[in-house]
């Protein structure tokens, strides 16, 4: 006799309460990630404000010029990627040696306390920061100027006007801002390893770094990777804020902190073409895919387990 197979519903009852726990945030996905992308074709039109952007003039790849051909368009790039690159190295190392270190923390109550104060400046809005960096900064009033300074013998700098120390100031205050929640991120991965794993180990004689490279680092690898592969496919993009804002938009800066993003919004406001600044934004995100499948058949051959996909 022939069994009858019934087929499993498409939707579980049982699993209702989590599809409208989800619901939310898969509407604001598709609003605010998909929705947009039927946008990209502006990419290739001259937009005219007075015929609307479907019956503006196709551009073909006119608008993708305005990145290359710019006298600017090395220095741009060169600035975007190298400092996305520090902000991936410096957020692993430093976000998993901050978790280590709560993790090692034996009160509750202080563990609290500082997760807490690590993840302030990720509330403070960089608008905030930037004042923040000029109260230290400033040439007239800054601290380091009136107070360091002096006691140190050395005579005031003006800050916004020196370039060679803006790469570390915005190294700086992108991990302050951002060490807090990494290390939370990685917390979570420390805190959720077996304990007997490191009974065992001490059972054996293993020391604490001895357990820190053979039973942590390993088990917190695949974290690491995917923390690496979605920074990295954001590594044509630059935090608007931090380039702008931070220093000031001061025009003795721009070989140190102008990158994709700021130039095409200093273009925009010359220019007034949303065509090129779309045309911009096309390209980071085509190299941001690339980059993340490069970057994921890489880790495939060396580990396919690690692997997102």
């Amino acid at each position: 006799m022939s069994q009858i197979t019934r087929r499993k519903p498409f939707i579980r009852k049982d699993k209702v309460p989590l599809y409208l726990m989800a619901l939310p945030g898969l509407v604001y996905l598709i609003v605010n990630n998909y929705f947009p992308m039927a946008g990209l074709f502006i990419a290739f039109k001259n937009v005219n404000y007075a015929k609307g952007i479907f019956r503006s003039p196709w551009a073909g790849l006119t608008n993708f010029e305005f990145l290359f051909r710019t006298n600017d368009a090395w220095l741009i790039i060169r600035n975007t990627l190298c400092y996305n690159a520090v902000f991936i190295v410096l957020g692993v190392v430093l976000g998993v040696s901050v978790a280590l270190m709560l993790n090692e923390l034996v009160s509750k109550r202080l563990m609290k306390f500082c997760q807490t104060v690590i993840l302030l400046p990720q509330l403070i809005s960089m608008v905030m920061i930037s004042y923040l960096v000029y109260a230290f900064l400033s040439s007239e009033y800054g601290f380091f100027n009136h107070s360091i300074l002096p006691l140190l013998g050395a005579e005031p700098v003006n800050w916004y006007h020196e370039k060679s120390v803006w790469p570390f100031i915005l190294v700086f205050v992108h991990q302050w801002k951002w060490i807090g929640y990494t290390s939370l991120l990685y917390l979570a991965s420390v805190v959720g390893i077996d304990a007997s794993l490191y009974e065992a180990a001490e059972i054996d004689g293993c020391r604490k770094i001895q357990q820190l490279g053979y039973i942590t680092l390993p088990l917190l690898k695949p974290t690491i990777i995917t923390m690496v592969l979605l920074q990295v496919g954001r590594i044509f993009y630059s935090d608007f804020a931090l380039f702008y804002q931070v220093p000031m938009n001061s025009g003795s800066l721009y070989d140190v902190t102008n990158t994709i993003d700021t130039y095409v919004y200093r273009g925009l406001l010359q220019l007034n073409d949303i065509g090129m600044s779309s045309a911009a934004s096309f390209v980071q995100s085509i190299m941001g895919f690339v980059l993340v499948l490069t970057t994921n058949l890489i880790v495939r051959k060396i580990d396919s387990e690690s692997a997102l996909f």
